[in-house]
């Protein structure tokens, strides 16, 4: 228990008046910053998941889409090969 003790000059009546604070009590005000770094510290990581998720769906379209370039360009390949084979006959 911390007690802060003020004692004034002597007033009117010749005795000194003492002030006793007790800093124990609070007015919730730290209750109330502990909740709102709680709400942002919960709002950050919601978004860093979800920013994560979006990111693994965009590399993996691209990916789909590389393949899919390439079993193209295989076609055409195997497409300009019969052209050069039926040219040769």
């Amino acid at each position: 228990m911390v007690e802060e003790r003020t004692t004034q000059a002597p007033q009117g009546n010749g005795q000194p008046t003492v002030i006793v604070t007790d800093s124990r009590r609070s007015g919730g005000s730290g209750w109330v910053i502990a909740v709102v770094l709680l709400i942002a510290l919960v709002a950050g990581i919601v978004f860093l998941t979800r920013g994560s998720g979006s990111e693994a769906a965009k590399d993996n379209a691209i990916a789909n889409a590389a393949g899919q370039v390439g079993d193209a360009a295989q076609k055409v390949g195997n497409a300009a090969e019969d052209a050069a084979n039926k040219l040769n006959d």
